[in-house]
């Protein structure tokens, strides 16, 4: 799998760790966009744990009546097989209807059907802040073997018997080297990767998809499976990137997932010394891959839908929550070369969490899989806005 720079910004972020996926640096601002948001209603308001929510028209949603709302529909009828509090009769109706309702009535018929059953809520932090960060993450897809050989000689394993017995537990160095580590996750590989920064990379994202060049199907080509996350050590994540700039390799400027690479390629030896700098490692189960065309489950238990599914805290906005984000695409930036980026403005199902994702207007948006994902979510940091689509009848004088 041929990686990209984008990447770094899951493993080099400003700071001095790198707790999960999602965390790209300080949120940013971005003036101009800002200056072109409709300014908060005062109108009622809905508090949650960590955000206010406050009543908005559907005039306030930038770009609302450009999106294809019929892309959607399947996402909200994944988010319906489990439903959050006060969504039970939409998503009867939503289940009934099917997820091939949009596409067959076409975007301004969902557009309706959302406008007569949804109310827009402006998400604002507890002090009034309306404006935050969006982030992106993907589903990698690697080359693996069943059994190692001298070239695939890095393993994933599967939870440790007594992972839960014992808090921390062994760190990523203790468990190459220590008798006991070894011993717990000994016969516990699941597949075997070729690239330590493949092990990083599948850790940090929390899921990926890989293909078996060891194990075929009918068709004679490669098994493809999905390893989902099960668990982790419960050691701090600890960025490589921040450990090779300590280390001198580079500086943080310089620091991009093809200096990692380039490093770890030229120090051999030091690689194991490298992978230690984390100490946390993720554990994985295996899971048939029956639908390519989804992503992986999310905390809500459904299986993600590129482009149309984010990860956010779930103390602003409950999972299985409809969010219209306002943004901008990702792009590379060239000084006084590219023109100014072009708006990401769509409709978006609440449908998982991330360790990084905190706070009232965050989120994390999942591209999808393969090369181009890995590319857009890893240069994804964008000043966002949001609102929250909750039921009518279900806002006044409660909590969502």
């Amino acid at each position: 799998m041929a990686l990209t720079v984008a990447i770094v910004g899951s493993l080099a972020a400003c700071g001095s760790s790198v707790p999960t996926r999602g965390d790209h640096g300080a949120p940013i601002t971005q003036a101009p966009w800002s200056a072109q948001l409709p300014p908060v209603p005062e109108g009622p308001s809905l508090m949650r744990a960590k955000a206010r929510w406050v009543q908005a028209n559907w005039a306030d949603l930038p770009g609302w009546q450009a999106d294809r709302l019929g892309e959607w529909w399947p996402a909200l009828v994944k988010g319906c097989a489990r439903p959050a509090a006060g969504w039970q009769k939409l998503c009867e109706e939503a289940r009934r209807l099917g997820p091939d309702w949009g596409q067959r009535v076409g975007d301004d018929f969902v557009r309706q059907w959302v406008e007569t059953q949804l109310q827009p809520w402006r998400v604002t932090s507890l002090e009034g802040q309306a404006t935050g960060l969006l982030t992106g993450y993907f589903e990698p897809l690697l080359d693996g073997r069943r059994t190692p050989d001298a070239r695939f000689a890095w393993p994933l394993h599967r939870p440790p018997a007594g992972l839960g017995q014992r808090k921390p537990f062994y760190s990523r160095a203790e468990l190459e080297s220590n008798p006991e580590g070894r011993a717990a996750i000994a016969g516990r590989e699941v597949v075997w990767l070729a690239d330590p920064l493949d092990v990083l990379l599948i850790q940090v994202q929390g899921s990926g998809r890989v293909r078996l060049l060891d194990e075929f199907t009918a068709q004679g080509t490669p098994k493809v499976i999905r390893l989902a996350f099960a668990g982790h050590n419960d050691q701090p994540y600890q960025s490589v990137a921040r450990w090779l700039v300590d280390q001198g390799a580079f500086t943080l400027e310089q620091a991009s997932w093809p200096a990692i690479r380039s490093w770890a390629q030229a120090n051999p030896g030091r690689v194991g010394e490298m992978m230690a700098a984390n100490p946390r490692v993720v554990f994985f189960r295996e899971e048939v891959l029956t639908d390519p065309s989804s992503g992986p489950n999310g905390a809500q238990g459904v299986p993600l839908t590129p482009g149309r599914s984010i990860a956010v805290d779930r103390d602003s906005v409950p999972l299985g929550t409809p969010v219209w984000l306002e943004s901008t695409m990702p792009q590379a930036w060239v000084a006084g070369g590219l023109p100014p980026p072009s708006p990401l403005r769509r409709l978006a199902m609440a449908q998982d969490t991330g360790g990084a994702i905190l706070g009232a207007v965050r989120a994390d948006f999942f591209w999808g899989w393969g090369d181009e994902a890995l590319a857009q979510a890893g240069r994804t940091k964008q000043p966002l806005a949001m609102w929250a689509l909750w039921p009518r009848g279900a806002q006044q004088g409660s909590t969502p």
